[in-house]
């Protein structure tokens, strides 16, 4: 049986379907299972899954009509099955798995603008759920597929090699990054398309945090992001008043991972790194406005969310409509009434007590 996945709309979404995809592998061990990406971190991600096959990159964004449509009609009749994971709420991803010519295409079918999506060009559908985390719905999708009950929610995989642990060693060496430091990663940014700029806690606040880290807790932070954050990470550096804060610039995602593997507690937006951070397990500090928690709360890792729980929350669901905010009094509240003193309070519940001495990359 020849399967390809669909991973196109972001890194999260792609690391989100790796549990489903586990179960796959082991109801299918004799598939040829690909995966095609349009994100050089999803590619980054998959490279050394040892549950896919080939990892396909094709920027669709980049390369325009007429190339992408004669790289998809390449791929033409060459799969049994298709499959997009979620969420991926886009007529494009769904014209292309039809357009792939496989005569099985599973993918979810949304309870919002799933019709206008050409959702129906998908012929395996399991419904979607407010109440099921992502990870869960994939798992339901595969069900579907297998038609079995799996009794298993694994954990997500995103293997680091040797290469990017030797990296993560010198660079942590190279900022003197001892074995008993108590480290503290920053992830201050978040998807900007489609207004999910409005999802981020402010930088002036992450900035706050860290002084009383710095000061009150003798941590070091190491501040994360792709190269699209460089100015927003600046900008938080620019705000502390003190030292022991470092802007991580690491050449792949895998690299940059392996880099907050080293972290004893990670603080983030609701983004692709906080997804990372679960996957390599670490106490994970959630800073979440107006997104549904049970989509995407930190997997298989300890945790806390810091949130106001508003009545108006959650807002944001799967939809290909902006994130808009219809309060009357303060816009986007949920997020930017969040204090430090809350996620400050979260970061301290967390800290562990004695700190880990082994050696991390071992």
């Amino acid at each position: 049986m020849k399967i390809l996945i669909l991973a196109l709309s972001g890194i999260g979404d792609a690391l989100m379907f790796t549990p489903a995809l586990s179960l796959l592998r082991k109801e299918l061990p004799d598939a040829e299972i690909d995966i095609l990406v349009m994100i050089k971190g999803a590619e980054d991600l998959y490279k050394s899954n040892k549950n896919i096959n080939r990892v396909i990159y094709f920027d669709f964004l980049k390369k325009g009509f007429f190339s992408s449509v004669k790289f998809i009609f390449s791929l033409r009749s060459k799969y049994d099955l298709t499959i997009n994971v979620y969420p991926s709420n886009r007529k494009e991803y769904n014209i292309i798995s039809y357009l792939i010519g496989a005569k099985k295409r599973a993918a979810v079918e949304y309870l919002r603008r799933d019709r206008e999506n050409f959702g129906f060009l998908n012929n395996i559908r399991i419904k979607e759920n407010d109440a099921f985390h992502n990870a869960i719905t994939n798992i339901r999708l595969v069900e579907k597929i297998l038609n079995k009950t799996l009794r298993e929610e694994p954990p997500y995989d995103f293997s680091l090699s040797n290469e990017d642990l030797f990296y993560a060693e010198n660079y942590l060496n190279d900022i003197q990054i001892n074995e008993d430091d108590f480290v503290v990663g920053f992830h201050p940014g978040c998807a900007t398309l489609k207004n999910h700029i409005k999802r981020r806690w402010e930088p002036e606040k992450f900035a706050a945090l860290a002084d009383r880290l710095i000061k009150e807790d003798n941590a070091k932070i190491l501040i994360f992001g792709g190269l699209e954050e460089e100015e927003l990470k600046s900008r938080i550096a620019s705000l502390v008043n003190s030292p022991g804060l470092h802007l991580v610039k690491a050449k792949s995602l895998s690299s940059s991972a392996a880099i907050m593997k080293r972290c004893n507690l990670f603080v983030t937006n609701d983004s692709s790194l906080m997804h990372v951070a679960s996957a390599l397990k670490l106490k994970v500090v959630a800073v979440i406005g107006p997104t549904n928690r049970l989509y995407i709360h930190p997997w298989k890792t300890d945790y806390r969310i810091v949130s106001l729980n508003l009545a108006c929350s959650p807002c944001f669901f799967y939809s290909p409509k902006p994130l808009v905010c219809y309060r009357n009094d303060v816009k986007f509240k949920c997020i930017k009434e969040i204090t430090v003193d809350m996620v400050y309070e979260a970061v301290k519940e967390m800290k562990d007590v004695k700190q880990e001495t082994k050696k991390w990359w071992l």
